[in-house]
């Protein structure tokens, strides 16, 4: 194939993979919670290991395996925007203002219909009437499949940069 093509081509991911960065980021921000479920697929994983410190002549990873901060598929996820929806969502009264800042979005692999997308994650969050907000770090490591003709979130593993969270749960999307 032809190398400006493959370029071209290369370029042209990227870019639907950034669109879809920034409309996940927005409809997040914005609590449009049934919207970003339109994102997701129907087999969806969305899991967030917890990190362990380890010394560095370890060759073990840096997340664990059988620890997780959340652990979610399709249908925990559905049950966690219906809860956040109600009365009974104590810890979003009032509800957080976040903002999800995406940047560095890299495709490392391409798979007929599926992207692996590596991206970074800074994300803000502030709750009531608190001076200080809290910052959240993180490398998202994705799986975007084209779902007729659309991008959607098939799998996200998130690896915060924190050991100890800065935050008192875990109430918004990552």
């Amino acid at each position: 194939m032809n190398e400006n093509v493959t370029q071209q081509a290369d370029y042209e991911r990227h870019y639907e993979c950034v669109q879809f960065y920034n409309r996940e980021a927005e409809l997040l921000d914005a609590k449009k919670l049934e919207a970003w479920l339109e994102l997701l697929t129907e087999d969806v994983r969305y899991d967030m290991p917890i990190r362990v410190t380890r010394d560095r002549s370890t060759d073990r990873s840096e997340f664990s395996d059988h620890g997780f901060n959340y652990r979610e598929d399709r249908s925990t996820l559905e049950a966690r925007v219906d809860r956040f929806q109600s009365e009974f969502a104590w810890s979003e009264d009032p509800p957080s203002r976040t903002r999800h800042f995406v940047t560095n979005v890299r495709v490392t692999d391409v798979d007929g219909d599926e992207l692996t997308v590596k991206n970074n994650l800074l994300l803000y969050q502030a709750q009531g009437e608190e001076a200080d907000g809290t910052i959240l770090s993180a490398e998202r490591h994705d799986v975007l499949r084209r779902v007729d003709g659309t991008l959607k979130l098939a799998e996200r593993d998130i690896h915060l940069d924190h050991t100890v969270l800065p935050i008192k749960n875990i109430s918004v999307f990552f």
